[in-house]
């Protein structure tokens, strides 16, 4: 097995590779392929979860493909298809936790795990049998006039939206969403993916995720926070079938994300959890408020 240090660095490597020059790896740019996933994908159809999607997203994004299928090389062989000669896989990891065998205490806690290892994305391999990526139920690729959607999945989790003033925020105090005027946004991409990623804010607070929320600007834990936030938007908006376009103050969090990542190599691991679970949690509100058919 992979030494699990080797395994954080190589992921968070990656993504500071990509703040460095000025990209946020996990904003996926919906390049074209109308019948694809925007969430990565098994070649069984199963969904990447966490820190995956991030790093199947750069890959796609550096590499150019349309495609959202990912299989090992040993599966590819299986379904008789073949990774053709020099194609660079991708890295992803499973991580969870195991109980060894022998003990030398009685301390019965499992000991977590993470395991690196490679995909290749299906644009990579010849022979593969005609239609297998497919997953029978897609979601939507292409943003809606309305985002009647995404406006349902909000209302339906129970948050408090206001519109009106000149900034973004979610408001502690009064526990709601302020966000601009709806005429002020450039157009319906920008005012959703603000929108999610207040909501990931509105997630984390005790009662609900209890997260910290206590930092202040330039601090680790608001980096942290902001960082949360940022990858839940950039989750639901695929969940949603969004694009996702990122808030503004670039420059300014960029610093700190980088700052932060190359004090911490776990820190993109850990946000990257703690996003899927306010996207899973908000995903539950969401299911729980919808009307019996």
């Amino acid at each position: 097995m992979q030494n699990i240090k080797d395994t954080y660095q190589r992921i968070t490597d990656a993504v500071i590779e990509q703040l460095e020059v000025g990209t946020k790896p996990w904003i996926r740019p919906w390049r074209g392929n109308s019948r694809g996933s925007l969430v990565p994908r098994r070649a069984t159809g199963e969904a990447y979860r966490g820190i995956n999607v991030l790093m199947l997203w750069l890959s796609s994004e550096l590499a150019g493909y349309e495609e959202n299928t990912w299989m090992t090389y040993r599966q590819a062989q299986d379904l008789g298809g073949q990774v053709r000669k020099g194609e660079k896989g991708a890295l992803v990891v499973k991580y969870g936790t195991f109980a060894p065998k022998e003990r030398e205490d009685d301390d019965d806690r499992n000991i977590p795990y993470l395991k690196g290892y490679t995909v290749f994305n299906v644009e990579q391999i010849e022979n593969l049998p005609v239609g297998f990526d497919r997953p029978a139920a897609e979601l939507p690729t292409t943003p809606v006039p309305h985002l009647q959607n995404v406006e349902a999945f909000v209302r339906n989790t129970g948050a408090s939206v206001t519109y009106g003033g000149t900034t973004a925020c979610y408001r502690p105090a009064t526990d709601d969403i302020l966000l601009p005027a709806r005429e002020r946004f450039l157009d319906e991409v920008h005012l959703y993916s603000t929108l999610l990623h207040e909501l990931g804010h509105w997630s984390g607070v005790k009662g609900r995720l209890d997260r910290d929320m206590t930092g202040r600007f330039g601090t680790n834990a608001y980096a942290a926070e902001e960082l949360v936030a940022e990858l839940t938007a950039s989750f639901l908006c695929a969940d949603l079938g969004v694009a996702h376009d990122p808030r503004g103050n670039t420059a300014a969090y960029l610093d700190n994300w980088l700052k932060l990542l190359t004090r911490d190599k776990r820190a993109i691991v850990t946000a990257a959890a703690k996003a899927q679970a306010a996207a899973d949690y908000l995903h539950s509100l969401h299911q729980a408020g919808v009307p019996p058919a």
